[in-house]
């Protein structure tokens, strides 16, 4: 079977930063925090971190009530940054709704912010009395895709994939797929995520999630740093347009990369615990997709997300495979971990990255901790040509995925 090239022609962003991929690359550019004080998590018993990346400006107003009321905040942020992506592509109307279009696009669970707001009202007397008919499409764990889907009009295929936060990741591999199989020309994919305060409770409870730097929020995550304490947990959404190169060549759409490979693979050692050998045979496997050496590569821009045991695992996994020494840089220190759309989100912000030729250090790198001192991370803002760049995002329970990115 003859596999097609797959090319990106549109990116789309909303991060702790706001609206759109200019406002997401100055701020990672100038160095700035998404990260602050969440008042609302003072109130929980037990809960240490007072902290979180929250989307604070959006124009949900934009999108249509009769649209708009089934979707919770992620949705609303999956819509925009699909908009902003899709005017970048230069799609028309009949090329999206017209059955050339596929979506594959998910969030780590449906809104527990709708979740809280449905049992709230159920539980207290146990009644349905009350609960609106629109809550349950906000529930469902493939709302941003029926929500997408619905507000499109898109008639291609749809798919949701769910593998916590290595969900957007998997998403833009997955839709890569279809497109190098011909079962699509085009794909909208990505992921979307909202913060709720059980989200930061579940990174908690595990002793995963940043607590020492609750008076300094700015101050943390700090992936690779010596004195790195855990995940500072945030929102947004990361959306990407791939096609086939012969459908971009046929409409003249600009070419902003090609994904040029894939690999999602499982490490069945430990449920939370990452092993560097199976982020290495992932990243192995992304590259061997794309043919590509890993002498070839210009970049990588880890998952790193601030935890003590993943920071190191994947500085080993990334020493072991790389002898060339690549920059390496993560965003978490200036966005938080916006879980399911970390990899969308990420990914978009690399291939700027490779447009406008320039490493974006990793912000809180201060002191380079001991465990990760084997690979090269820039401390500042890096001019560089990259031709070749690798995207790592992992995820609990094992879900390894890496992306490989070449430039046109």
């Amino acid at each position: 079977m003859r596999l097609n090239k797959v090319v990106i022609t549109g990116l789309g962003a909303i991060s702790p930063f706001g609206t759109g991929m200019d406002t997401l690359m100055n701020s990672l550019t100038s160095g700035q925090s998404g990260v602050r004080i969440m008042e609302e998590l003072g109130g929980i018993t037990g809960l240490r971190p007072r902290i979180g990346g929250k989307v604070l400006e959006y124009d949900a107003a934009s999108i249509h009530r009769k649209y708009r009321r089934s979707m919770s905040a992620m949705s609303i942020f999956a819509v925009l940054a699909a908009n902003e992506a899709l005017a970048q592509a230069g799609l028309d109307t009949d090329t999206i709704q017209g059955g050339r279009t596929g979506l594959c696009v998910s969030s780590t669970i449906g809104s527990t912010n709708a979740m809280q707001s449905f049992f709230a009202s159920f539980l207290d007397g146990m009644t349905i009395e009350g609960i609106r008919s629109t809550e349950f499409f906000k529930i469902m764990n493939h709302s941003c895709a029926a929500n997408l889907t619905q507000y499109f009009g898109i008639t291609g295929r749809v798919m949701a994939p769910s593998a916590a936060c290595s969900t957007g990741a998997q998403a833009i591999g997955l839709a890569a797929e279809s497109i190098a199989l011909g079962k699509q020309e085009i794909m909208l994919c990505g992921g979307a995520d909202e913060l709720h305060p059980l989200t930061v409770s579940t990174f908690d409870i595990i002793e995963a999630a940043s607590t020492g730097y609750n008076d300094r929020p700015e101050a943390t995550p700090r992936p690779f740093d010596a004195d790195r304490d855990g995940i500072a947990c945030s929102e947004g959404a990361g959306m990407i347009v791939l096609e086939s190169l012969e459908s971009a060549q046929k409409r003249g759409a600009t070419i902003l990369a090609e994904l040029a490979g894939f690999a999602s693979t499982a490490d069945p050692s430990n449920m939370a615990s990452p092993s560097d050998e199976a982020i290495r045979i992932c990243m192995e496997k992304a590259l061997a997709d794309g043919e590509i050496a890993p002498g070839e590569v210009d970049y990588v821009n880890a998952h790193a997300t601030g935890t003590v045991l993943g920071d190191a695992a994947e500085s080993k996994a990334i020493a072991e495979l790389f002898a060339n020494r690549p920059p390496v840089s993560s965003l978490k220190g200036h966005l938080g971990h916006t879980m399911a759309a970390s990899g969308a989100l990420e990914l978009a912000a690399t291939v700027r990255m490779m447009m406008e030729k320039q490493v974006v250090p990793t912000r809180n790198l201060e002191s380079i901790s001991p465990e990760c001192k084997d690979i090269y991370l820039p401390l500042k803002l890096q001019g560089k040509a990259i031709n070749v760049a690798l995207k790592n995002s992992f995820a609990l329970g094992g879900i390894n995925t890496s992306i490989a990115l070449r430039r046109p």
